[in-house]
């Protein structure tokens, strides 16, 4: 059932069914997420279920606001303090040292949970109902300090920014509120602030610049690091894929491709930057955005779009080098390696 995350009736009554253990599809400024109570292992567990995603495998936790920390983390280190600062609420989640006890499976068991503070309204909305004192509260029910949310799909498969996407994916018994499409388009950058410097285990909008300038510590790279970092979600080689085929190709390699298979090509797609010729009328073509991040606002809906035209193959030009291009490049490359 979708809901209109405008109104505060449709609010509450996401508000009473977290509250009550239920699941919840939930639009953030990056992608819908599943969401649930992150202090009931028996309401995350029904994510894991749902999304057919391992339980081991760490969820996202989601606060209302810079003070939901304290309900998750024992420690702040200083640099995570000025990310907090300068991006909450904001696409950006801190992987922080946890509290002995809380949100253990949705931390897969880890010592340590991801934090993150959306800048969605709908988002902000509903966090701040589930954490408001139930007693006389028209949600009801115990607070809910935050709640797990990874991306609102099957566990690998392209996330969605719709709330269509969320109910196409996993029903139409779900609950799902619709904040309208997202406007990052793909998930958090993620830091991990567990190691004394901080790490950046998976890019997104927010850059290795503007971390580096907002904490004045530049972020090391995973393979950098000397010792292991926590699992984080969405760092699987292979994710965020279609059901057709990815490939990434130059855009000479590109053009190569369509003029050897001329007029017989059909049941491919092709999203490009570049303005490319082709002999067939059966291909399935889409202009990439020459902006980073609109590109990134698109992908994924591009992407759903061209598995629901049954094309079999996906064509896509690689993304520049630049920093800009990172968080996109990143979620091409795990979807060709699917």
């Amino acid at each position: 059932m979708i809901l209109d995350g405008n109104d505060s009736q449709a609010i509450a009554t996401a508000a009473r069914a977290v509250r009550g253990g239920a699941l919840l599809g939930l639009p953030t400024e990056t992608v819908y997420g599943l969401a649930a109570d992150a202090s009931s292992d028996t309401a995350v567990a029904q994510i894991f279920a749902a999304k057919g995603r391992p339980s081991d495998h760490p969820l996202i936790v989601h606060v209302a606001n810079a003070e939901g920390i304290a309900h998750f983390a024992s420690a702040v280190p200083d640099f995570a303090q000025k990310l907090v600062d300068a991006f909450w609420p904001g696409p950006l989640t801190l992987i922080l040292p946890r509290l002995p006890g809380v949100a253990t499976a949705a931390t897969g068991g880890q010592d340590s949970v991801g934090l993150r503070c959306p800048a969605h309204p709908v988002a902000h909305a509903l966090l701040l109902a589930c954490a408001a004192a139930g007693d006389g509260n028209e949600a009801g029910g115990p607070p809910v300090w935050g709640v797990a949310a990874p991306s609102a799909n099957r566990f690998g498969r392209v996330s969605p920014t719709t709330a269509q996407h969320v109910q196409d994916e996993l029903g139409a018994d779900l609950l799902v509120l619709d904040g309208g499409p997202c406007d990052v388009g793909i998930e958090s950058t993620i830091v991990d602030c567990t190691r004394g410097v901080p790490v950046l285990l998976r890019p997104g909008a927010i850059t290795r610049a503007q971390i580096a300038a907002a904490c004045g510590m530049a972020p090391l790279s995973k393979d950098e690091f000397p010792t292991a970092t926590p699992r984080a979600s969405g760092t699987l080689e292979a994710h965020y894929a279609p059901n057709a085929k990815v490939r990434l190709m130059d855009a000479k390699a590109l053009q190569t491709s369509l003029d050897l298979l001329g007029a017989d090509a059909a049941r491919i797609a092709v999203y490009a930057r570049a303005a490319l010729r082709t002999q067939s009328s059966r291909l399935v073509m889409r202009r990439m955005p020459d902006d980073a991040a609109a590109t990134a606002q698109q992908l994924f809906a591009v992407l759903r779009g061209f598995d629901d035209e049954g094309v079999k193959l996906i064509w896509i030009e690689t993304p520049p080098a630049s920093p800009d291009w990172e968080g996109v490049r990143d979620r091409l490359q795990r979807a060709s390696a699917a």
